[in-house]
This record gives C-alpha cells, sequence and structure tokens, in this order.
C-alpha cells in the first residue's frame, strides 16, 4: 500500500508541474520583456511648410511654388504610403493671388494637394478671424489652433486632429503666437483671447497622450527668447516628440534640438520643403531625421504636377485682367528686400509713403517696413506688383499727432536697429537722423516735417495705415491720436499715384519722389 500511495502522489505532483509549466508557456507571449516580440517597422515622412505668404509661383531661387511642391509631395507619396503633408501657418495671406479671393485661392490648391492639417499664423488672421474659420471650412484638412478661444469661451477652431497610419496613430495639435495680437490689425483679432501656448500644450497633450504613438506640436510660434517659444514649449511640456514650427522665416537643415525634442522649420516663401523622416519599431519612434529639400533649379524650371498646374491657371484666368494692367514703367529697382525695409529707409518705401502723402493732403507720411514685402524690378509695373508689395488690404487714416509723439515714434522705429524690425519707418515729408550707437528710446536727432525743425508740441497731420494708426507693430503711442478721416485702399493710393507721376514724367521712366535719405 505504501508503494502505491507514492505513486499516486508522484502522478499528481507531475501533473501538478506539468500544469503549472503550460500555464508559464501560455503566459510568457504576453510579457514583451521576457519573449521578445517579433519588431514590427514602419516608417513615416512628414513634409512640412511654413511662411509661404501666398507665393503661388515659382521664382527663381526664391519659392518654388505650390506646382513643383505637389510634384515633390506626389513622389513621396509613391515612394511612402505613410506620408503626413503639415502647414505652420502664414499661408493664405502675402500675396496678389491670395488677396484677390480673401485666401480661398490658397485653399483649393492645398486641397489638390492634399495637406492633412496646419496652424494659422498671425497673417492668417489678416482678414479677420471670422473669415479664417470660413476658411477653415472649406479646407479638407483640419486647421488647428488649440490656444485661441472666441471672448464666450469656444474654440475658435478645432484643437487638434489625429491621423493613423499603417497602425501609428500620430496626434498633431496647433498653437499659435500671442503676437497676433499686435501683428494684426486688432479688428482682425476682436473678440479673441489668445491663450499661453505652453499651457495650452499641458493640457492637449495630456488629452491625447494615451490614445497616440507620437505627438506633433505644429506651431506658428517664435523660436525662442520670448515667453511663447518653441523652444519653451520644448522645454517645458512632456510629452511632445516633434515641434513643426513657423514664423520665424528660418530653414533649420537638420533640425534644432531642445530637451531631446526636435524642432523643424523650412525658411520662407516655399523656397525649401522639410522633410522628417520616422522609423517606428512596435509603434515607438526609434529613428527622427530632419532634412531640408532644396530644388535645383534648371533652365526649363521646375518639374511641376500637371493637377496642380491646371489649377492654378484657372485661379490665374479669373484675375489675370485686373492684375495684369499695366500702371506704369521704372528704370530702377524698387527695393523692397526683407532685410532693407526693415533697417533703412528704401526707394519703395518712400514712394508709398509719398502716395499717402499726396492722397490725403497729410504734413507726412509714416508706414512700418514690415508692412513692404517685396521689390519691384526695372521695366513695367502692373497691378500685380503693386499687390505683391502691399497684400495686407491696409487702408490710410490720417490723424492729429503731436510733435513729441511722433519723435517718439520714430525712436520706436529704429530702436531694434541693426537687426531688422518690421516696425522700421518708411516715411514721405519727414527727415531725421538717428544715432545707432546710443541706448534706444534716445538715438533721434534732429527733426524736420515738412521741410521745417519739429516743434515737440505742434500738432501735425500724419498719414497712417489702419494697422499702425491702431498701435499695430508697437506703434501705441500713436493709437491715441484723435482721428482725422479715413481713407482708401493703400494699394489703391500707390497705384494711382504711380499712374500720376509716370504721366508727369519722361516717357518711358517713372518720376520718384526725392528720397530725403535718413542718416545712420
Amino acid at each position: 500500500m505504501g508503494f502505491v500511495n507514492f505513486k499516486k502522489r508522484y502522478i499528481f505532483l507531475l501533473i501538478g508541474f506539468l500544469a503549472l509549466l503550460a500555464l508559464a508557456l501560455i503566459a510568457l507571449p504576453l510579457n514583451e520583456e521576457a519573449v521578445p516580440a517579433h519588431s514590427e517597422t514602419v516608417s513615416l515622412t512628414i513634409i512640412h511648410t511654413n511662411d509661404v505668404h501666398g507665393r503661388i509661383w515659382e521664382e527663381e531661387q526664391a519659392a518654388m511654388g505650390y506646382m513643383h511642391m505637389a510634384a515633390k509631395v506626389k513622389e513621396a507619396r509613391e515612394t511612402n504610403e505613410n506620408v503626413l503633408l503639415l502647414d505652420a501657418g502664414d499661408t493664405f495671406h502675402g500675396s496678389s493671388a491670395a488677396s484677390l479671393s480673401l485666401g480661398e485661392s490658397i485653399v483649393k490648391i492645398m486641397n489638390g494637394m492634399g495637406y492633412d492639417a496646419m496652424v494659422p499664423g498671425n497673417h492668417d488672421f489678416g482678414y479677420g478671424w471670422q473669415r479664417l474659420r470660413e476658411l477653415s471650412g472649406l479646407a479638407g484638412f483640419p486647421v488647428l489652433a488649440a490656444n485661441v478661444r472666441e471672448s464666450r469661451g469656444n474654440m475658435l477652431l478645432e484643437p487638434s486632429t489625429v491621423k493613423e497610419l499603417n497602425g501609428i496613430r500620430v496626434g498633431i495639435f496647433g498653437l499659435t503666437t500671442l503676437e497676433t495680437l499686435h501683428k494684426t490689425h486688432p479688428r482682425n483679432v476682436e473678440g479673441l483671447l489668445f491663450d499661453d501656448p505652453v499651457q495650452s500644450a499641458r493640457e492637449i497633450v495630456e488629452e491625447l497622450r494615451d490614445d497616440c504613438d507620437f505627438l506633433i506640436a505644429l506651431a506658428h510660434l517664435p523660436l525662442t527668447d520670448t515667453e511663447d517659444s518653441c523652444a519653451r514649449l520644448a522645454d517645458e511640456v512632456d510629452g511632445i516628440d516633434l515641434i513643426v514650427s513657423g514664423h520665424y522665416h528660418v530653414p533649420l537643415d537638420g533640425g534644432m534640438v531642445v530637451n531631446d525634442v526636435y524642432i523643424v522649420q523650412a525658411g520662407e516663401y516655399g523656397g525649401c520643403l522639410g522633410l522628417v523622416d520616422i522609423v517606428f519599431e512596435n509603434k515607438i519612434a526609434r529613428e527622427i531625421n530632419p532634412s531640408l529639400y532644396l530644388p535645383a533649379w534648371t533652365e526649363a524650371g521646375l518639374k511641376r504636377d500637371g493637377e496642380i498646374e491646371m489649377l492654378i491657371a484657372g485661379i490665374e484666368q479669373e484675375s489675370e485682367l485686373y492684375l495684369s494692367e499695366v500702371i506704369g514703367r521704372t528704370e530702377i529697382f524698387l527695393d523692397g528686400e526683407r532685410e532693407h525695409v526693415r533697417t533703412r529707409e528704401t526707394n519703395l518705401g518712400k514712394l508709398v509713403a509719398e502716395a499717402m502723402v499726396r492722397a490725403t493732403g497729410a504734413d507726412a507720411a509714416l508706414t512700418n517696413g514690415g508692412g513692404i514685402r517685396t521689390s519691384i524690378k526695372e521695366g513695367e509695373i502692373t497691378k500685380r506688383d503693386i499687390l505683391n508689395v502691399l497684400p495686407f488690404n491696409n487702408y490710410v487714416v490720417v490723424k492729429e499727432v503731436e510733435g513729441s509723439d511722433i519723435v517718439q515714434a520714430l525712436e520706436h522705429g529704429v530702436s531694434l536697429y541693426p537687426e531688422p524690425g518690421g516696425r522700421y519707418p518708411q516715411v514721405a515729408g519727414i527727415e531725421f537722423t538717428f544715432a545707432p550707437e546710443k541706448e534706444p528710446g534716445s538715438r533721434v536727432g534732429e527733426v524736420k516735417v515738412a521741410g521745417q525743425e519739429l516743434d515737440p508740441e505742434r500738432m501735425y497731420k500724419l498719414a497712417l495705415n489702419d494697422f499702425n494708426a491702431a498701435g499695430g507693430d508697437g506703434y501705441t503711442m500713436l493709437a491715441k491720436s484723435r482721428l482725422l478721416g479715413e481713407f482708401g485702399s493703400l494699394s489703391d493710393m500707390v497705384i494711382e499715384y504711380i499712374q500720376k507721376i509716370s504721366t508727369e514724367a519722361a516717357p518711358g521712366t517713372l518720376k520718384l519722389p526725392h528720397t530725403g535719405r535718413t542718416a545712420n
């Protein structure tokens, strides 16, 4: 009997051991640490643009144009089915083609290219926030802003979206700079609240993180050195995997790394495309490789996508009759280069300001250099040229301004020099000197208005664009001045002025106003 009992106990122990072993074998595949699962690799390519400013057409060495951008996007999609096309803002505004349709032409092109998401930049509010919302409704992709609300609390736009590509869930949220409040006309953002992008990002990341494998902040924010910068965002918000940025017009080849987060940006005007190649293993991003695509210019131009070319041809046809009208001719280059109008007086800046004086009868005019967006080459001048130079739909006002406030405005205008600043004053009827070696706020020396020494206590009639008149670009000292009258469109004034002075000039030339160059 003893042997039988021992044999039974042995059999029961053996059965128990085998059962435990079977349970362990069943459980082990569920433990990824214990038994390595089959590695699933997914490649994702992000293509990104920013600060295109309505530059539809190819401009050699400056803008590749949407036709070529579309060709490169299509090429990428043929190579890799997992492609996201993103835009970081300042997109609907900035050229005649954009302005004539209040941004709709750009939306049509982006729809045709299959954009996946964008964030509005400060200039995308240039037609008013109501129009921005309308454009977002026309877009076949989400326009995202997680930190912009109506005063009653509703979000102006969708804060985020989630895209799934080959099992990888990518969360994308938008952030718009606080600078919008003073870098667009106040009426364009009236009734809106702009929250701290960093705090808004914390909230949206907490909401998305558990549902997503990869998080992208689509950010139209300064890169560094401000309270709403991309650098601060990367440094203070955990959980963001990539920041696709705009606003500073910087081509970041290879990206910029802050707190182990890549920040990428693709320059300006569509001069290059941003690329980010990401390799996922088991839904974890193991490699992130940012780069820039720069087109190889040839005599024949760049490769074009036929469908987008046809779409743009239709847009051109609708506006060509108006835009192609010749209004004058210039034998000299009219300088509206970004680095120049933001650091010095130029002949084009002077022409714009002089047009304001002639149209209003004011003593003088001041307009911010940042409102002049391009140059005009020698030859015929068309209405298209003027709308490209002045794309912001500004109108002109005349204010009664005390002499001391004019001096303060000039001090503000040159305060960033030698750094480029959109506030730099392009003037007519005003001559002044300034000493850049002195501290900002005490640089301006002799000032003359209409050829006479400025009297600090005298009231002058000063023509301004409506943006500066409302305190835009920091000209708050002008916002308090009494409004004497509102006039028409700034671009119309310049068109009419060029037509007038062209008829006064010798045949084939454009008679330009005396520059009265500022000394510095």
